[in-house]
């Protein structure tokens, strides 16, 4: 039996734990917002402690989370040392956009049913601090001499930019790994993804009674102006094509909008926000500095407001770094031996906070338990899942790669 298959002999015969381990993970709650993500921090050290893993757990400081409309963070690290060598980084996030309506199972229950396991962050990405822990659990099974070790970062940012995630974690100096595997999905290894820019626009008319409009300035009139000239960008991002595999083009979206006091009332003040996602051959500031353009010439339509631009977040795009290629071939290797099918490297049009990690210089790829498509894992809607095969062979491919590597 080679050392590969003792992993994964492990990994099957620890299976139900595994599974036991991401359940009582769903069953804590981590909506962000609010954001009150702490306590499953603690919850999560302590089943840490159970398996021998003593987590580190560094609180960011009230001021910083409640600056950015936050509760709560406490990011965990769990060092595992075996000897001179690189030191390798597994990262998941446990924050999650809150469940929302349609639900047909209990959003925080862990059900299991028809191979599956349902709840809010099964499949993004509580499912990789059970495959992550699983897979170095596997590993120091083997009673292998090793070179280097592993760091778990599990961290509680993402949904806002990870800044104060991974972002926080590497500007404390708190760590420095040589390589990084992100939470992913299981059927393609992600090297590159989209850039994220995202804006608050604030409209300010003057309210008046809707009888007598004209003694006002409609702020939704005009904002709708800016809307459609935002819009209309649209269709020219459409001609902007990207050369990463698994990217097409930029896109736009305006996700919240709100204002106005009454149906009787001039709307005096509209507020919204916009997304503009960024393919990684595009320069952020020039794309800032584009919408900034946009939303002023739309607004001259409407002279007597005025317009107020409050940049929310900046994410830089993933881009492949030297010395990824030999983590990527050996998910690649394990991948193809493992779920039976090649396993692409290619770019994603979403946006993580695995980019942190790249603007330290930090070599990584994203990879995990998961479907082929986000729609497929019902990921920010109703009925989330994970298929539970998925997370068995994630698991096993994760703990060949780490092994190869720290031989």
């Amino acid at each position: 039996m080679t050392s590969h298959d003792r992993l994964d002999a492990w990994i099957d015969a620890h299976f139900d734990e595994e599974v036991r381990f991401l359940q009582e993970l769903v069953r804590v709650p981590t909506d962000t917002p609010p954001g009150n993500n702490a306590p499953h921090a603690e919850r999560t050290a302590e089943l840490l402690h159970g398996f021998g893993f003593e987590a580190e757990k560094h609180a960011v400081p009230e001021a910083e989370v409640h600056a950015q409309g936050l509760q709560s963070i406490t990011n965990l690290i769990v060092r595992r040392r075996y000897g001179e060598g690189p030191t390798i980084a597994l990262n998941a996030h446990g924050d999650v956009v809150p469940p929302g309506e349609g639900w047909t199972r209990d959003p925080y229950g862990g059900e299991v049913a028809d191979g599956k396991i349902f709840g809010r962050a099964a499949a993004v990405s509580k499912s990789d601090f059970a495959s992550f822990t699983f897979a170095v659990r596997a590993l120091e099974s083997l009673g292998a001499a090793l070179k280097g070790g592993v760091e778990l970062h599990f961290t509680y940012d993402e949904e806002f930019g990870g800044e104060l995630g991974p972002g926080w974690l590497l500007k404390k100096g708190l760590t420095r790994p040589d390589l990084l595997i992100a939470a992913g999905f299981s059927y393609e290894v992600v090297t590159a993804h989209n850039g994220c820019l995202q804006m608050e626009v604030t409209v300010h008319g003057k309210m008046a009674h809707a009888a007598i409009p004209h003694t006002g300035v409609d702020a939704l009139q005009a904002a709708v102006k800016i809307l459609a000239g935002l819009y209309a960008q649209n269709v020219r991002y459409q001609q902007v094509t990207s050369n990463v595999a698994g990217i097409k083009h930029p896109y736009l979206n305006v996700g919240r909008i709100e204002g106005g006091t009454n149906t009787n009332v001039v709307p005096g003040k509209v507020m919204f926000r916009l997304d503009r996602r960024m393919i990684p051959e595009e320069n952020p500031a020039e794309v800032e500095a584009d919408i900034r353009a946009v939303i002023a010439e739309a607004a001259a339509l409407s002279p007597e407001v005025r317009v107020d631009i409050k940049r929310l977040l900046l994410a830089n795009a993933l881009q492949p770094l030297p010395g990824s290629q030999p983590l990527v071939a050996a998910i690649q290797q394990h991948g193809k031996a493992v779920f039976g099918q090649e396993i692409p490297a290619m770019g994603t049009p979403l946006y993580t906070d695995v980019r942190l990690y790249g603007e330290a210089g930090i070599p990584g790829a994203i990879y995990g338990a998961g479907p082929r498509t986000v729609l497929e894992s019902h990921a920010k809607r109703a009925d989330e899942r994970l298929e539970l095969e998925d997370l068995r062979r994630a698991t096993k491919v994760i703990a060949r790669t780490l092994f190869d590597l720290l031989q």
